[in-house]
């Protein structure tokens, strides 16, 4: 299999429907360009988070699979795509308020329907300050509309819903799941937890150690991968078996004022894949 016996179709890019910590906005458009000079016919992401990647690509093959390990998030792109009239049903009369905002906050999403548990998961995304994850607070700017508004937001997810067509949704550990779906014409974009930010995500989710981990198990890999990280030393000692390219990008939130603004962050290509 080559570049040449390989057809990528054009997909219209699809703008995230709500900021999530980590995304990739500023680096979507570069990040999208390198995967599409790479022969891939099936491209996966084991950390897609809110698609900041994986919506913003203009080129797609035929087969693409996304995942999170974070159940929230599988469950909303699984929803949106199977039960999206519903789903519309379920929000087209919720609001801001900072009351509605602390109520689901607090409620134990396990308690709640898979409808009822996206639509949660969507309004205290879309309402919380820099998108975080876990340990939200409340995002109001007297200078901005309200930032859950139906009306604005209904086109943005009936786009969404209509990419997702015939994509498969996974909620897996990452390593499970690039054992699964690695064959040598797979692409892998891995977008993990920042290095030094691995509990941003939630308990248990990802740790300091799942970086040498994931280093051994992406030196096996039969198909080609990118991976972003922040750059650090220790990142790339960690990945050093690897390519690594670095590149400017900025942050918005960070628990360490000196790192907003312009940062090193690195881009990280390896495996074998086609030829």
């Amino acid at each position: 299999m080559t570049m040449e016996s390989i057809q990528l179709r054009p997909v219209s890019p699809v703008r995230p429907v709500a900021p999530y910590l980590g995304g990739k906005r500023n680096l979507a458009k570069r990040i999208a360009a390198e995967v599409a000079s790479i022969p891939h016919s099936i491209y996966a992401e084991p950390f897609v988070g809110m698609g900041g990647v994986f919506l913003r690509r203009t080129l797609a093959p035929r087969s693409e699979v996304i995942n999170d390990y974070g159940r929230e998030v599988a469950t909303f792109f699984r929803v949106l795509q199977r039960h999206y009239v519903a789903f519309m049903e379920m929000i087209k009369f919720q609001l801001t308020t900072r009351a509605e905002f602390e109520r689901l906050a607090a409620t134990d999403p396990d308690t709640l329907t898979d409808l009822e548990r996206a639509a949660r998961f969507l309004y205290l995304q879309r309402t919380a300050f820099g998108g975080k994850v876990s340990g939200r607070n409340f995002g109001v700017s007297p200078s901005t509309p309200a930032r859950f508004d139906v009306t604005k937001l209904g086109p943005m997810l009936e786009d969404l819903h209509t990419r997702l067509a015939g994509v498969v949704i996974e909620c897996l550990p990452y390593g499970e799941f690039l054992a699964r779906y690695d064959r040598p014409e797979t692409l892998f974009y891995l977008d993990p937890p920042y290095f030094g930010c691995e509990g941003d995500y939630g308990k248990a989710m990802f740790s300091r150690d799942d970086f040498e981990r994931l280093a051994e198990q992406l030196e096996s890999v039969q198909g080609r991968f990118i991976m972003s990280l922040n750059d650090r030393p220790a990142v790339r000692r960690i990945f050093s078996a690897f390519q690594i390219e670095a590149v400017d990008t900025s942050y918005s939130i960070a628990r360490d004022t000196s790192a907003r603004g312009r940062v090193g962050e690195v881009l990280i290509k390896g495996g074998r894949g086609v030829a």
